[in-house]
């Protein structure tokens, strides 16, 4: 199969990274920081050294400010859920993933916040400036995507973020579609929560994902429960990365994330980056050529990550992926890509789009032969 669904899931992982899960399954799967005994210790460690490897990665300046939770979605409610309070005013992009958007729209539905949606289709300019304008005294988190998991368009978090500390509100960033293909530096980017998951572009298995954290800032646990050390205590202990760590972590998806990190760095993000240009280029010009074709972007700018958007004139996106499915082997996403807000934004609500989104591991070839099938569909009419 040609798989081009690399936004939702990278399929095909680095080979180091299938042999890290099924080393740490079969040798070192003790229940980490839950006793002493040597299982238990190689767990730890496990988790001891992926902690270390991601603060690295995104130079994070205490491996203690990364909180590992299952993805990227249990990270945002962490953050909401625990920093939020009545009265409250957050700010967000009109490009989020219900990731972002859902818990945020449940809080308000419950009177607890209120939130206001920032337009981006007036480009970057206004964009910019609309936030800094609706900027109030209850204004306490601005959240934000870094790349439309949509369009693949990258929204200028380092200037939000410079805003955000001159009006002393707190800033999220969600770098799912971004992590593993661009350089990532929270002190760069003056972010207070970084958001990320595992499963996308840092090549780590499912069911792993996590939340860095600027050291100071403290907010209730989502989940509460055993943390190993601090067992007498009645409430979950206070200091990090512990106190939002209930439970058992997934040791084997930890120690896959730490080795898609690894390959990543052995291979460059400029090479990863590189690569993911050529097929986007490669997959426009071609796009550009089939006159039914109609390419969805943002108005944010050009710069984007390996994610592209189109429909097909007259078809319903649906049965573009369904065909490309069932008769050529190729893999796509279909639908509103839970982000609703993003098609609204860009005028895709109704119908969704097709979007196809690249790795590292896709080719040229596989390029080629996704315009060939999609100039054949569009011939035959057998629709």
């Amino acid at each position: 199969m040609i798989y081009f669904d690399n936004a939702a899931t990278t399929w095909q992982k680095p080979e180091i990274v299938y042999q890290t899960v099924d080393d740490v399954l079969r040798n070192k799967s003790g229940n980490p920081s839950r006793g002493s005994h040597q299982i238990a210790l190689e767990a730890s460690r496990v988790i001891f050294k992926a902690r270390n490897k991601v603060a690295n990665f995104f130079n994070i300046p205490d491996s203690r400010q990364i909180v590992f939770t299952k993805n990227a979605t249990e990270a945002t409610n962490l953050v909401f859920k625990g920093l939020l309070e009545k009265g409250d005013h957050v700010i967000i992009s009109s490009l989020e993933h219900n990731a972002i958007a859902r818990p945020l729209h449940r809080l308000e539905e419950e009177g607890i916040i209120s939130l206001t949606v920032v337009d981006t289709e007036e480009g970057k300019e206004a964009f910019l400036k609309n936030i800094e304008g609706i900027i109030t005294d209850q204004t306490k988190l601005i959240a934000m995507t870094h790349a439309s998991n949509v369009t693949g368009n990258i929204l200028p978090i380092k200037e939000v973020g410079e805003i955000a500390k001159q009006q002393g509100v707190y800033f999220l960033t969600d770098v799912a579609q971004t992590a593993g293909i661009v350089p990532l530096d929270v002190q760069e980017l003056k972010v207070d929560f970084l958001i990320f998951t595992g499963h996308k572009g840092l090549f780590g298995p499912q069911g792993v994902g996590g939340l860095y954290l600027t050291s100071d800032i403290k907010f209730k646990p989502l989940l509460e429960g055993g943390t190993g050390g601090s067992s007498k205590e009645r409430l979950n202990p206070d200091m990090l990365p512990d106190k939002y760590e209930s439970g058992t972590l997934n040791t084997p998806g930890v120690a896959g994330l730490k080795a898609g990190i690894e390959f990543i760095e052995k291979t460059t993000l400029e090479e990863i980056k590189a690569q993911e240009e050529k097929l986007v280029e490669q997959l426009m010009i071609g796009l550009e050529k089939l006159e039914e074709v109609e390419i969805l972007t943002s108005q944010m700018g050009q710069d984007k990550v390996g994610v592209t958007s189109f429909r097909v004139k007259g078809v319903e996106p649906a049965t573009i992926g369904h065909i490309l499915n069932s008769k050529y082997d190729i893999a796509v996403r279909t639908g509103i890509h839970c982000a609703p807000l993003a098609h609204q934004s860009i005028g895709t609500y109704n119908t969704g789009t097709v979007r196809v989104s690249f790795s590292y591991f896709n080719t040229l070839k596989e390029v080629e032969q996704l315009l060939k099938a999609l100039q054949e569909i569009i011939n035959s009419k057998d629709y």
